[in-house]
């Protein structure tokens, strides 16, 4: 009896062990690490929830009991960070429009942190504009760089253009070196030093794209920073000036690498972007190992996506500035393809396209939307698949497939179970074969759609800036599981971490599940 017992008990565990869903996980950078996938392994996600209603007094939400929200926070009046959590922190980018220090008023870039069980607010560093390029900060964007977690260490890219190494921890466990100017960074100009508190950022290091660099953004410093081993690998955001007539340091870098440890200039691209840059620049960098090398994807403002061959993670600064190798190049314009010099336009109603998206590896390819300008009412767009095995010009050889029945398009693909899933910006989620680029369905959601579509537990997650909050059935077969009216528009990527989907709308942080 007592074998016949232990035999059942051995089954039973046996089948719990072999059946648990994956264990659950932090989202430590925007995307799957590397690879820049939308995707996540989690399970149990909720497939819908109540998002509350909003206390007019308080400008908080409250929730009834059976919302199936876990907490709600208040952000700035703006959000444009997609969150990300690591460490028992949840970490968004938002603006100042609501203040949670008094002392410190008008337009700023903000990083929030909340501890990710309760909600409860644990620090937020304040970041000024950056005045002297009147462009490159516009008002109330806030802080559009979603931070890149490793450890202890946050690293972001700025409002005002610079790379900054921050504490998770914040200042509650003191002021750690080597910056120490936090009281003079978080005062406005020719106001006096505000004293920081526990209730602060904490900044280890600060690399100035601007000062060290000539680096002038368009609209908005941005990137989410790539980690690998102790290098990091930042586009600098480089742009035209506010007539978009011209580029104004075309001597300027579009991409460059830092030591982690020290915040020091290791390398920069040597591509020849500069005076093509037609707009900003927004995409961030990817990687993947191509045979035997490991190879990085930059999407530049050129309209061009860049392969080029990483370095060794543990090289650090030398007296010679390391240049990164150009691999492959491939010219997104459409009409590149039978045209050899495709001259670009700067102009508000320019029809040269960019990129704006992040590049996503999968399966030795690359998947990625060329867009023209989106944000001036430009209509035209094209999602392609590129052999990242390839080397030199693949302009007219690197193309696996294309899919031209998009909208201008910024967001970034999610690939899962063979599928590839992307929405425009004039909010059509498109569902492809992402072998093929077969079209499967479209489903209209309606735009403007400034986020990315991300796919978990098999469904599709995407918000609109009309408020809407969608989850989509993953497969081959459009079905809608749920359509949330949320109180504010949503221009983040839903995050989903260690069972709960982060969604940060412009107001307010949700964190939904169980």
């Amino acid at each position: 009896m007592k074998r016949i017992v232990a035999a059942i008990v051995l089954a039973i565990v046996f089948f719990a062990l072999t059946t648990t869903p994956s264990p659950a996980e932090d989202r430590p950078q925007w995307g799957e690490k590397n690879s820049r996938n939308m995707i996540s392994s989690e399970k149990n996600l909720s497939e819908t929830f109540e998002p509350g209603t909003r206390n007019a007094k308080t400008g908080e939400i409250d929730l009834p009991d059976d919302s199936g929200v876990k907490w709600v926070a208040k952000l700035g009046g703006q959000t444009c960070g997609t969150p990300v959590v690591a460490g028992g922190k949840v970490f968004v980018g938002t603006n100042n429009d609501a203040p949670r220090d008094r002392r410190i008023k008008g337009d700023r870039g903000v990083l929030m942190c909340f501890d990710e069980k309760t909600g409860e607010f644990l620090w937020q560093l304040v970041i000024p504009k950056l005045l002297k390029v009147k462009w490159a900060d516009w008002a109330h964007i806030g802080l559009t760089s979603p931070p890149s977690v490793e450890g202890d260490r946050a690293y972001i890219v700025s409002n005002n253009c610079k790379v900054m190494c921050l504490d998770a921890n914040g200042m509650a466990d003191g002021n750690d070196g080597p910056y120490k100017d936090e009281a003079r960074q978080m005062a406005l100009d020719g106001q006096d030093p505000i004293e920081p508190g526990e209730k602060d950022g904490d900044i280890i290091w600060v690399y100035d794209m601007n000062a060290e660099l000539n680096v002038e953004p368009h609209n908005g410093a941005n990137c989410s920073v790539l980690i690998d081993g102790d290098l990091l690998y930042v586009c600098t955001s480089n742009g035209v000036e506010w007539t978009h007539k011209y580029v104004v340091h075309p001597e300027a870098p579009s991409m460059i690498v830092l030591d982690k440890k020290t915040g020091k200039l290791v390398a920069r691209d040597d591509f020849g972007i500069g005076a093509d840059i037609t707009h900003g620049q927004w995409s961030s960098p990817a990687a993947g190992k191509v045979g035997d090398r490991q190879l990085g994807f930059f999407g530049a403002g050129d309209g061009c996506l860049y392969a080029f061959e990483m370095l060794d993670p543990k090289q650090t600064a030398g007296d010679k500035l390391a240049l990164l190798k150009n691999v492959w190049k491939f010219n997104g314009e459409p009409a590149a393809q039978t045209k050899d010099r495709v001259p670009r336009d700067h102009q508000h109603d320019s029809v040269s396209y960019q990129v704006t998206a992040n590049p996503v590896f999968y399966k030795d390819r690359i998947y990625l939307a060329f867009t023209q300008e989106p944000f001036h009412r430009m209509k035209k767009g094209w999602l392609l698949c590129l052999d990242a095995t390839k080397n030199g010009d693949i302009t007219r050889s690197g193309i696996v497939w294309a899919y031209k029945d998009i909208s201008s398009c910024i967001a970034t693909v999610s690939i899962a179970d063979g599928l590839l899933y992307v929405v425009d910006f004039d909010g059509d989620v498109h569902c492809l074969d992402a072998e093929t680029g077969k079209p499967y369905w479209v489903h209209r959601i309606g735009g403007d759609v400034w986020g990315s579509t991300m796919v978990a537990d098999g469904k599709v997650y995407v918000g609109t800036k009309r408020n809407m909050f969608w989850v989509l059935a993953a497969g081959r077969e459009p079905k809608v599981l749920s359509q949330i009216r949320m109180r504010d528009g949503i221009q983040c990527t839903p995050t989903p971490a260690n069972g709960v989907l982060y969604i940060a709308t412009n107001k307010h942080l949700y964190a939904v599940g169980k």
